[in-house]
């Protein structure tokens, strides 16, 4: 595999789902091992290895095509190195569903097939292509504007309100965003906010959070505006595979008086990987799965 392979994660009651790009067949092959970690909700990849290579033999020996289908690409391990792992397309993954030996094959059916279609999904593909797309570079840095651009790319064609600031006041788990009056004033005032230090940008981006400019797509929107912050000032971006998703969900939940937590989080996420494809689909996963219910 190259350094350019497209890698995507996404997540199925919480547990990884890893994917690797193939260019050449235009499709995605899917982490067997991680298919099995999830239909037998057993998290101990050497036994779902070892079960894996169970069910193989066992297809084997009923001359099933599925074994005969799968694909090897090489994926991060817990060690740090790649390592060669059986993978499936989005056909194999099916026909491994309805051949899996437990009911629960049943409902990440229905996840496997039905999230490509969503608005989600549509909108995940099009962050995706953010990365080879020139527009990334032609975004404004830490204004309203760059923002709106942000959403109008991932959201266009999905919702009619992309790129559009809310006329309507919002509010989450009881919490009141900025008053829709009042927006065009509030965003003026965090374009003016400073951004050449860390604490400037995080201040910034807490913000624009507060102030969540759109009926829907805030936090996905938001994300990247911040990354875009920190790679044109710092050189940095971040990680957000490091950031657990319920201490990020608390800590931005705090940040609106006191975003001490929410810092620290990032400032330990930091990278300075910031032209790797592989962080940058890894980071629009990890976006996307934030938001999950």
């Amino acid at each position: 595999m190259n350094s350019n392979t497209k890698v995507s994660i996404r997540f199925f009651d919480d547990r990884e789902v890893r994917a690797i790009w193939d260019e050449e067949n235009n499709k995605w092959w899917f982490n067997v091992v991680d298919i099995v970690v999830v239909l037998n909700e057993q998290d101990d990849y050497t036994k779902a290895n070892n079960y894996w290579r169970w069910l193989k033999r066992k297809f084997t020996k009923e001359q099933n095509q599925l074994v005969s289908a799968t694909h090897g690409f090489k994926f991060m391990a817990p060690d740090g190195k790649r390592r060669l792992a059986d993978t499936l397309d989005s056909n194999g993954i099916i026909a491994l569903a309805k051949n899996f030996p437990n009911t629960r094959a049943m409902k990440f059916l229905d996840w496997f097939l039905y999230s490509e279609n969503t608005i989600d999904g549509q909108s995940k593909k099009k962050a995706y292509s953010l990365f080879e797309s020139n527009l990334i570079d032609e975004f404004q840095v830490g204004t309203a504007k760059g923002l709106q651009q942000i959403h109008a790319y991932i959201f266009g064609g999905l919702y009619d309100f992309a790129g559009q600031i809310r006329q309507k006041n919002i509010s989450k788990s009881g919490f009141q965003f900025a008053i829709a009056q009042f927006l065009s004033n509030t965003l003026r005032q965090i374009e003016q906010m400073p951004e050449s230090t860390f604490e400037e940008i995080t201040d910034k981006y807490v913000e624009m959070n507060i102030t969540h400019p759109f009926m829907e797509g805030n936090g996905r929107s938001t994300r990247i505006w911040l990354d875009l912050m920190l790679k044109k000032r710092l050189k940095k971006c971040v990680d957000w595979s490091r950031i657990n998703k319920n201490d990020y969900l608390n800590a931005m939940v705090k940040s609106a008086t006191n975003s001490a937590t929410l810092k620290s989080l990032l400032k330990n996420a930091l990278t300075d990987e910031i032209s790797s494809r592989e962080m940058f689909m890894k980071g629009i996963d990890y976006s996307y799965y934030y938001e999950e219910v």
